[in-house]
């Protein structure tokens, strides 16, 4: 289970992988490295039980549960 800091850290890491289209910017951004950055996400969608982003060599793209996190954090 995913502590409270590290859990916010990595719904902003999410919402900028989002936001930017890439892990590599959003870890940027953090100044994390990008394999960093992706297992923070991959232990947020661990947790919350659902994938959040579908991943590819060339891009992201928010699932529908992605789209409703997405959504909600930017509240």
């Amino acid at each position: 289970m995913l502590r409270l800091m590290d859990r916010l850290a990595a719904l902003k890491l999410f919402v900028r992988a989002v936001e930017t289209g890439s892990f590599t910017r959003a870890a940027a951004e953090a100044r994390l490295s990008q394999p960093q950055a992706s297992r923070a996400v991959a232990a947020l969608e661990a947790e919350l039980g659902a994938r959040l982003l579908q991943r590819s060599t060339r891009r992201l793209s928010t699932t529908e549960a992605g789209e409703r996190v997405y959504e909600q954090a930017l509240r």
